[in-house]
């Protein structure tokens, strides 16, 4: 996470004392070990879905990891691996298990409680590090619209491009929204390995089966060093590295996080158009980087 820091220009809120405090950001994930030192006293609401209880857990690791690149405090390391936006607080519910797979029935139940309930812990972005390419019919209309409604309630929605490039038209959903602020990785040339197969130029690249050109924008997903729910095991340590699209969207949604805490009035719309101007060109085709790599000095201080 330091690595990621330095790429996304983070330093700079930093040092005018932006950490994204008051800013809750909602985990749709595997859930969350929230013992881990990174993350302890961060957690304000925590839902399973898959079984039904207030249950904080993650017995997959996808959900912490996430939770640790969005917000983690880096105190098991010194700060090293510290989050994007430290002082921000959690929503975790729970809709993958423990494969990280999960159903869209699910998805969009916590959506619509979020819709009717998200306000009252101030959350303002929602993190969706899933997708798939074979949701089809009433299903995939249905999650569709569920996103969009979340957005439309005044969230900020950030989803996975995912991880099935680098053909053409191989965004998952529900990145494929054109409502909703979908994230590829900005350095997925670099080959990592994916479900057990190590693989390269894995970011899925737009355009939608609609001609929308994603992603919106993209973020380091290579070898992110953050938060392990397994800390607590023999022989394991606080941390562990996960590579993806999955790992490049909590980096935008802490990004987002540390603009929202100092410009709270903010639109979606006005985000977007922010983000639009915001980004590095990575000189790469625009159904590939989307608007470029965040870039943290550009959200917070336009020029």
């Amino acid at each position: 996470m330091n690595r990621v820091r330095e790429l996304v220009g983070a330093s700079r809120a930093y040092e005018q004392g932006i950490y994204g405090a008051g800013i809750g950001v909602a985990v749709l994930d595997s859930g969350v070990n929230e013992r881990h030192p990174d993350l302890r006293g961060r957690l304000v609401y925590s839902y399973n879905y898959l079984t039904a209880s207030p249950e904080s857990v993650d017995d997959c690791g996808h959900g912490t990891h996430i939770c640790g690149i969005i917000g983690g405090t880096g105190v098991a390391s010194g700060g090293r691996y510290q989050g994007l936006a430290p002082r921000c607080h959690f929503l975790s519910l729970k809709v993958l298990d423990k494969d990280g797979n999960g159903n869209s029935g699910t998805l969009v139940q916590a959506l619509y409680w979020l819709i009717d309930h998200g306000k009252e812990y101030d959350v303002r972005i929602v993190n969706i590090s899933a997708g798939s390419t074979e949701i089809r019919g009433r299903k995939r209309t249905g999650l569709l619209k569920a996103v969009e409604d979340t957005w439309d309630a005044g969230f900020i929605v950030c989803a996975a491009a995912g991880n099935q490039g680098p053909a053409r038209s191989s965004i998952t959903v529900p990145g494929t929204s054109p409502r909703i602020i979908t994230v590829g990785s900005s350095d997925d040339g670099r080959a990592v390995r994916l479900m057990g197969v190590r693989k390269a130029n894995y970011s899925g690249r737009g355009p939608t089966s609609a001609c929308v050109c994603k992603p919106d924008v993209t973020a380091p997903g290579a070898y992110i060093r953050s938060c392990s729910a397994d800390f607590e095991k023999p022989g394991r340590g606080f941390y562990t590295d996960k590579s993806g699209t999955s790992m490049a969207t909590p980096v935008v949604s802490g990004s987002l996080a540390l603009l929202l805490s100092r410009e709270r009035q903010l639109t979606g719309k006005e985000v977007k158009l922010r983000l639009r101007t915001a980004c590095r060109d990575l000189g790469l085709p625009r159904n590939q980087q989307g608007w470029g790599q965040i870039w943290v000095p550009g959200l917070l201080f336009p020029e």
